[in-house]
């Protein structure tokens, strides 16, 4: 348990410095992975979810960054 508690601030610690645009690569990313992975239950379906999910968070972030918010 301390370890996922440590494991979390550390990344919400390094997300907090990143722009918008690095944000949603990130998370996409992070989130297209597991979703990827628990879906097709392969180490390739995680592959492919990371990268789907890094350009779709990538251009999220991107389009939030341009509004200014």
């Amino acid at each position: 348990m301390m370890k996922r508690i440590v494991l979390v601030s550390v990344l919400v610690g390094t997300l907090a410095s990143c722009t918008a645009t690095e944000q949603g690569t990130a998370i996409g990313a992070g989130s297209g992975a597991i979703i990827g992975g628990v879906v097709s239950n392969s180490w390739g379906g995680a592959a492919v979810g990371a990268v789907a999910g890094g350009l779709v968070g990538a251009l999220i972030g991107r389009s939030t960054e341009h509004r200014g918010y």
